[in-house]
């Protein structure tokens, strides 16, 4: 995959784990982070455009929190969805 394909797979993965965090299905939010750290690897070994990197940075530098929460609820919830949107956006720049 290209970059701009990675950040908009990793932007509908973080939807899909808000959605979870909020239904209470657990069970699959582990298996989808696993996923989406995976996809911000190869993401992070392809070039960025200037444009794009320091939405990259800061994102890789919250993945590590978002990843590590202990509570995944409400808030934390939230705080993935921003993401989502906020990487759905910027996709066009990478």
């Amino acid at each position: 995959m290209n970059a701009q394909e990675l950040i908009l797979h990793i932007a509908a993965n973080l939807g899909r784990l808000a959605r979870w965090a909020i239904e209470g299905r657990n069970d699959r939010i582990d298996q989808f982070l696993r996923e989406t750290e995976r996809c911000l690897e190869d993401l992070r070994r392809q070039p960025a455009r200037e444009e794009f990197k320091s939405t990259l940075d800061r994102f890789w530098l919250e993945f590590h929190d978002i990843r590590t929460a202990e509570r995944r609820d409400i808030e934390w919830a939230e705080r993935v969805a921003t993401w989502a949107n906020i990487l759905t956006h910027r996709a066009k720049l990478a």
